[in-house]
């Protein structure tokens, strides 16, 4: 009987420290996983250090390793595009190269994805601990919004970690927008998913990419590509603004027509036509964000740009849909 094959996508941007501590975890992970072989894909995200050639040096020892290198950095977004296109297996995962996903769930994973009662075995973190206060707080709050705003649920704490069918990765596959939110995607295409619960683990090495700014941009582009309430929220503040116009002037007639004239303070005048001025400049962002999400798709740029692989894997999967 053959088995199944596990494949693993893991991109990186600078983890040529992590590149062989996540190897040697994998190992030892595949050994309890003996109805099953292990796929290694790493997708070199345009690393400035040594990530690549600590690639180059696993894949020589381990033929079950392959690698993705980038003619520079496109995200990991594109990253994970890239590894689930040239994926072989009949279950792939996707997992950071930080150690901070648990390479020993993949077990627990793989045991329950094979009953068939689910399409995805995803991993969500039970606490945040270790993170700085106010990235929690605002990580908090992003998914208690998003939630209300968008009709597609993003579970709070989830993680890009998980264990999918090939059903569920082509289907994935079939979304070819440009700008990309892979926790939504995910969700969006539905599936039956089970999520597994454990507590945050701290990075093995090396320092994180992910700065509280990139963070932040990354829950804006979650936001517009699974929300239109910005937009009706832009129109709200509108048509608000405009009865508070109205209702102003209305004043203002009665005021004079009972009291007569009265001089207007300038600090008055100032602070609304500050008011009035930002909250057209808001709407103008707001839409000039959609605009620009809409401008990125039509130019119909590829997610990447490949310039280097170890020559073993097959042709992706899905890439000609880039082109069309």
């Amino acid at each position: 009987m053959s088995k199944d094959i596990i494949s693993i996508i893991v991109p990186c941007h600078n983890e040529e420290e992590m590149v062989p501590i996540f190897h040697k975890e994998i190992a030892a992970v595949s050994d309890q996983l003996p109805d099953a072989t292990i796929e290694l894909i790493f997708v070199n995200d345009g690393s400035k250090d040594d990530t690549l050639a600590k690639m180059k040096q696993v894949a020589a020892l381990d033929e079950r390793v392959h690698y993705l290198s980038f003619s520079r950095n496109f995200g990991k977004e594109a990253a994970l595009v890239a590894g689930l296109r040239h994926a072989t297996g009949d279950y792939v995962a996707v997992m950071d190269a930080d150690l901070q996903d648990p390479p020993e769930m993949l077990v627990e994973m793989f045991a329950l994805i094979r009953t068939g009662e689910y399409d995805c075995i995803g991993t969500k973190r039970i606490d945040r601990k270790g993170e700085p206060p106010i990235r929690s707080f605002f990580a908090r709050q992003f998914y208690q919004l998003i939630n209300r705003i968008s009709d597609t649920e993003i579970v709070d704490g989830a993680r890009d970690y998980r264990l999918m069918t090939r059903q569920m990765v082509d289907a994935v596959l079939e979304m070819t927008e440009y700008n990309r939110f892979s926790k939504g995607i995910f969700s969006w295409v539905g599936f039956e998913t089970k999520y597994l619960p454990y507590e945050n683990q701290e990075r093995v090495a090396g320092q994180t990419t992910w700065s509280f700014w990139s963070l932040f941009k990354y829950s804006l582009d979650g936001i517009v590509a699974f929300s239109e309430a910005p937009l009706a929220i832009a129109a709200l503040t509108g048509v608000l603004s405009f009865a508070v116009a109205i209702l102003g002037a209305l004043i203002i007639v009665v005021r004079t027509l009972v009291f007569g004239n009265e001089t207007s303070g300038g600090t008055s005048l100032i602070v609304i036509i500050l008011g009035m001025g930002g909250l057209q400049l808001l709407c103008l962002g707001i839409l000039g964000k959609y605009l620009g999400k809409t401008f990125m798709e039509t130019k119909r740029r590829p997610l990447y740009i490949l310039k280097e692989t170890d020559g073993a894997l097959p042709t992706g999967r899905k890439e000609e849909q880039n082109d069309d």
